[in-house]
């Protein structure tokens, strides 16, 4: 079976043509200029009726930090809630505590909430990394597998994945098969070939917006491209 290839949505817009050039799942979000917020209820409500492959929902309050107050918490409490309820298949989250180490009581928590749906830790690992240098970031994915997460969406650290290759990989073999690597930032079919080189295909996943234009819309020419090569590994 093929890795993953999730496209990561910023409008609903680019969600059927996502899907018919070759997506296997979407995330769904909104403003990429924040790098994904908690999109509206109606925008999973429209998709539901027509999308047939699972649909997976950030649930980000906002962007100053990936530290969370009481009152975010309880938003993004409710809003799994919510979305769940309205045919959600997954979410996608990450809460740090103040040291920007991975909150394992809020996580769990969460994932709890989520009643069995897949969860992914985003990109909030990536100041893991950042933060607490990669030997760390090594024993928070033990973290994230211990809360129940089944993917974590990152650069290894890097401004994007190219940069951040070899601790991608090293992150690859540390998870042996637990957790699905979830390769994001800056993914396009231009270099996925060398970054599958670099990283292996095994028990990873590709993320990507395909955004190609500066804007929000996904392109379909570049998701049946990068469908293509996925399927060739």
């Amino acid at each position: 079976m093929s890795p993953h290839l999730e496209i990561a949505l910023f409008t609903p817009h680019s969600a059927l043509p996502a899907q018919n050039s070759g997506a296997s799942r979407l995330e769904l979000c909104r403003s990429r200029s924040s790098d994904g917020l908690t999109p509206l209820l109606s925008s999973l409500t429209t998709l539901r009726p027509v999308i047939t492959i699972p649909i997976h929902v950030m649930i980000r309050p906002h962007s100053l930090s990936f530290h969370y107050s009481d009152s975010d918490f309880i938003l993004m409490k409710n809003g799994i809630l919510e979305f769940k309820d309205n045919g959600a298949d997954g979410f996608v989250f990450g809460i740090l505590d103040e040291g920007n180490r991975v909150d394992v009581e809020r996580c769990r928590e969460l994932v709890k909430l989520a009643g069995g749906t897949k969860c992914t830790f985003h990109r909030a690992f990536d100041t893991v990394i950042r933060e607490r240098g990669v030997g760390e970031g090594m024993e928070e994915l033990e973290k994230i597998i211990e809360c129940g997460f089944t993917s974590v969406l990152t650069s290894g650290g890097g401004m994007n994945a190219w940069e951040g290759r070899g601790v991608i990989k090293k992150l690859v073999a540390k998870a042996t098969g637990r957790i699905e690597i979830l390769v994001g930032g800056g993914v396009r079919a231009n270099n996925l070939a060398e970054l599958k080189g670099d990283i292996g295909n095994v028990g990873v996943g590709w993320h990507t917006s395909a955004v190609m234009d500066g804007g929000e819309e996904a392109s379909e020419d570049e998701v049946r491209a990068l469908r293509k090569m996925v399927d060739s590994f």
